[in-house]
């Protein structure tokens, strides 16, 4: 993964942090700078990562419907042209500018990611529009999963009434 790219993903996966941790945040009375700061790097090497492991799931998948072995030699990976959109994506993220089109541009992004794992695999367009949407779903799933339990384990109880 080139420099350029990892920078854009870092970004990106900032972004959508922030996105999803600032609106909890403003709702929340007296919440440390320091703790909103430690959640949200968490959180942007969270999604950043889940943004980088995009391509090789979708990867994943695509072999597993061709069902060959495994190739090292040809995988798709995130390149300056296909992240970048990405970023205009979680820069929308923030939930009052407009959750349909960042649904709308991360449908795009994968778009842009369907056709080049249709030229790497040999696939049917569709064929890796649908390995690109399984492992989106898939991976934001888990990460959804993450944060919940994050958010359980961060949320403190009310004590119980003495009587």
């Amino acid at each position: 993964m080139s420099p350029v790219v990892a920078i854009l993903l870092l970004f990106a996966g900032l972004s959508e942090a922030a996105g999803r941790l600032l609106p909890v945040v403003a709702r929340l009375s007296g919440a440390s700078r320091i703790r909103v700061a430690g959640l949200m790097l968490a959180g942007a090497v969270v999604d950043s990562a889940v943004f980088a492991l995009w391509p090789l799931s979708a990867w994943t998948f695509a072999e597993l419907v061709l069902r060959t072995a495994p190739s090292d030699e040809a995988a798709l990976v995130w390149t300056p042209g296909l992240a970048a959109p990405l970023l205009l994506a979680a820069v929308l993220a923030f939930p009052l500018l407009g959750p349909l089109l960042h649904f709308l541009l991360m449908v795009g992004v994968g778009a842009g990611l369907a056709t080049a794992l249709a030229t790497l695999a040999g696939l049917g367009w569709w064929d890796a529009a649908g390995c690109v949407a399984l492992a989106g779903i898939g991976l934001g799933v888990a990460v959804e999963g993450v944060r919940r339990l994050v958010v359980r384990l961060n949320t403190r109880r009310a004590p119980e009434p003495l009587t």
